[in-house]
C-alpha cells in the first residue's frame, strides 16, 4: 500500500479494545517475527513531560553517535512524526511496506479467531519493525496511555525506565487516584533495568514507584529538585545547571529543567551500563533538541507562543512559565477536547489572559467553541467565539498584544503552520 493508504489503514483501527491486556500486541508481534526482541530500549511513561524527556534522551544518544529510534505520541504536525530515527521521520515507502505486512498479520490474527489490535498497537508495531530493520542501537519509546498494558510494554530489552511527572489524567481508564495511575505507569519497569523518577514527583506517586523498583530489584534514581538550578537569562531563556552540567535548554520553564535532569540521569544510567556517552555529548544533546508545541516561542516581540497543554498539570506549567517571564496583557487562542478537565485548565490559565478567542479543534472529541467560551467567561475573562482558527488568530494578532495558542495538541497541529507564517519563519 502507499503511505497515504497506510495512514488510512492505521486510523481505521478502534482506539480502545475489549480490555486492558498485552495479549493483542503480543499476538501481533509474534506474527511479525517478534522484531522487538533484539531492541535495546529506554522506556518512558508519565502523565506530563514524557515526550520532552524522550526527545532530550534521543538527542543525547544521537550526539553520542548511536543510531536512535524515537516514538512520539501524539504527533503534532504530521503522522510520520510518530516514527523517527536520528531526527528523520520514516519514509512514506517504508511506512507503506511495513503497514502492508501488519495488515497481513492482522488478517492472520482474525483468521485464528483473535481480537485485532487497536490503533496505537498497530502504530507501535510499525515503529518496532522499522527500528529493528534499520538496525537501531537504541529505541526510545514513549508510552501512549498508562504503562503496564501499553503497547510499547511488549519490549523485553528495557535498559532504563523513566517515570515522568504523574498527575490525574485518563482517570476513567487508569484509575481515579495518583497511586493507581502511578502503579500503571510503573508497569514499564523490568528486572535489572535502572529506573529514573521525576525530581518533584508527588509523594504518593513516588512511594509507588519506589515500591515497584524495590520489588523488581531495580536501581532507582530520583534527581533532587534542590539540585536543579535555574540561572537568570532573557525571558523564556532556560539556563539550568544540574550535576555539573550547565545547559541552555531550547524549552522554557522550570518543569523543563526538571525533565532535562531526568534525561541527564538516563544518559548516566546508560553510561553505567557500559555505553560510551561523554559529558560534552550530553550537553550538546540537550541544547540541540527540538520539540514543537511545547511552550514553543515562535516570536518574541510581540510574543507568539504555542503550547499543546491539555490537562491541569500542563496548564499549570504554562501559567508558571508566563508568570516567570513577566508577561502581561496577553491574549489567547484556545481550543479544548471535551473529554479533558476543561474547567480546571481554564481556572489555571484564565488569569494569564485579558481575552480568549475560542475555537473548535479539528477532532471528533472537540469541545464546541461556544461552550469553551461560556466556561472561560465564568472565570472572569473576556471571550470571543470564532468559527475559524484563521479568524481567531487574525483577531488576536490585531490587538497588537502577545498571543498564546494553547489547549490541545490537535489545535497546535492546525495552528503551527499559520503561526510560523505570522512569525516570518519557514516550516
Amino acid at each position: 500500500m502507499t503511505g497515504f493508504e497506510a495512514v488510512e489503514y492505521l486510523h481505521s483501527f478502534p482506539r480502545m479494545g475489549s480490555g486492558a491486556s498485552l495479549t493483542r500486541m503480543q499476538a501481533l508481534m509474534a506474527r511479525l517475527g517478534n522484531p522487538e526482541a533484539g531492541l535495546k530500549c529506554v522506556h518512558i511513561a508519565g502523565t506530563n513531560g514524557k515526550g520532552t524527556v524522550a526527545t532530550l534522551t534521543a538527542s543525547i544518544l544521537r550526539q553520542a553517535g548511536y543510531k536512535t529510534g524515537l516514538t512520539i505520541s501524539p504527533y503534532v504536525l504530521e503522522f510520520r512524526e510518530r516514527f523517527q530515527i536520528n531526527g528523520e521521520m520514516i519514509s512514506w515507502e517504508d511506512l507503506g511496506q511495513i503497514t502492508t505486512e501488519i495488515c497481513a498479520a492482522v488478517d492472520a490474527m482474525e483468521a485464528d479467531g483473535l481480537e485485532p489490535p487497536v490503533e496505537f498497537e498497530a502504530v507501535t508495531a510499525v515503529a518496532l519493525c522499522w527500528f529493528a530493520r534499520q538496525g537501531c542501537d537504541f529505541a526510545v519509546l514513549e508510552t501512549g496511555l498508562g504503562g503496564r498494558y501499553d503497547a510499547t510494554n511488549v519490549v523485553p530489552g528495557t535498559l532504563v525506565a523513566a517515570i515522568t511527572c504523574i498527575g490525574l489524567d485518563h482517570t476513567a481508564i487508569l484509575g481515579g487516584t495518583v497511586e493507581k495511575i502511578a502503579m500503571e505507569k510503573s508497569g514499564i519497569l523490568k528486572p535489572g533495568c535502572i529506573a529514573v523518577s521525576y525530581p518533584a514527583q508527588p509523594a504518593r506517586a513516588q512511594r509507588v514507584v519506589e515500591a515497584a523498583a524495590q520489588r523488581l530489584g531495580c536501581e532507582l534514581v530520583t534527581p533532587d529538585p534542590e539540585d536543579v538550578h535555574r540561572r537568570r537569562g532573557l525571558p523564556f531563556e532556560n539556563r539550568m545547571e544540574y550535576g555539573g552540567y550547565e545547559v541552555v535548554l531550547p524549552f522554557p520553564g522550570r518543569h523543563q529543567a526538571m525533565n532535562a535532569s531526568m534525561a541527564i540521569e538516563i544518559a548516566l544510567a546508560l553510561w553505567r551500563k557500559g555505553y560510551e556517552i561523554t559529558d560534552e555529548q550530553i550537553i550538546a544533546g540537550l541544547e540541540q533538541a527540538s520539540f514543537p508545541a511545547r511552550i514553543e516561542v515562535l516570536r518574541r516581540q510581540p510574543l507568539l507562543l504555542l503550547d499543546g497543554c491539555h490537562n491541569p498539570d500542563g496548564a499549570e506549567a504554562l501559567a508558571d512559565t508566563l508568570k516567570e517571564a513577566r508577561c502581561h496583557g496577553l491574549v489567547a487562542v484556545m481550543g479544548m477536547l471535551k473529554d479533558k478537565a476543561v474547567p480546571q485548565v481554564l481556572h489555571t490559565l484564565a488569569p494569564c489572559f485579558e481575552h480568549i478567542y475560542t475555537v473548535t479543534p479539528d477532532c471528533p472529541r472537540a469541545m464546541e467553541a461556544w461552550e469553551l467560551a461560556d466556561l472561560a467567561s465564568r472565570e472572569g475573562v473576556h471571550t470571543t467565539t470564532c468559527e475559524q482558527l484563521e479568524d481567531a488568530l487574525a483577531q488576536a494578532e490585531a490587538t497588537g498584544k502577545g498571543v498564546v495558542v494553547c489547549g490541545s495538541l490537535y489545535l497546535a497541529a492546525q495552528a503551527r503552520p499559520l503561526m510560523l507564517y505570522l512569525a516570518g519563519r519557514d516550516l
